[in-house]
């Protein structure tokens, strides 16, 4: 499908159709270039309840989500109890999937340890695109991939930390929403502002891996 327009004369990629609340998310955060921990963290996890349905479902629920798992701060997550499991199975307000309620505990332990332990959330999901987001040209949706090389190398390497409902199509779906893929049409008007923004990740990222002074 090709970018439509909509009553304020702008074009837009056509999966919001006229939504205002999709239509908010796709000018305010999709594709736009997020380094933060939490968020990526985050947005991992609500894509893997995504599975199976679509994202303004998850969309409409994020604000119940992020009450329910403590605004998603993984060193919270990691300690829930069976309890918190079944408290979040009887939340109406979120998707109750046991799985998936479960992988989001076992991904925030991955993501502990991957922070004690290893280079950082940030930097290890940034590095598979050298740190600056990679730019689609394309001006039809049917164009865009639902999964790339990319997104399969850092799907792997996901689950080797023992992150969970990470596969090839959910991480480039966790991709485009994050901007690290800018997969906006081209004719769409956030095309250009998202590329605009590609400029700078790479030095945020070497500030991150930068070694900390001894």
């Amino acid at each position: 499908m090709k970018a439509i327009t909509h009553p304020d004369g702008l074009l837009r990629c056509p999966w919001p159709k006229q939504d205002p609340l999709y239509v908010a998310y796709h000018d305010e955060e999709w594709g736009m270039p997020e380094y933060d921990d939490r968020a990526l963290f985050e947005k991992l996890v609500l894509d893997g309840f995504q599975a199976g349905l679509s994202w303004i479902t998850i969309l409409r629920k994020r604000d119940n989500f992020r009450r329910a798992f403590d605004d998603f701060q993984p060193e919270k997550i990691a300690r829930y109890t069976p309890k918190h499991v079944e408290k979040l199975m009887a939340d109406a307000g979120i998707v109750r999937n046991r799985a998936k309620i479960e992988g989001a505990i076992l991904s925030a332990r991955a993501w502990l340890d991957l922070t004690e332990k290893g280079p950082g959330f940030t930097p290890l999901l940034w590095g598979f695109v050298g740190g600056k987001p990679l730019a689609s040209r394309a001006d039809d949706t049917a164009k865009i991939p639902t999964e790339t090389d990319v997104s399969r190398a850092m799907s792997k390497e996901l689950a080797q930390h023992g992150f969970k409902f990470c596969g090839p199509t959910i991480v480039y779906a966790f991709m485009e929403a994050v901007g690290m893929a800018n997969d906006h049409l081209v004719t769409c008007h956030r095309h250009a502002k998202c590329t605009a923004l590609a400029r700078a990740p790479a030095q945020v990222i070497k500030r991150r891996i930068a070694p900390k002074a001894s």
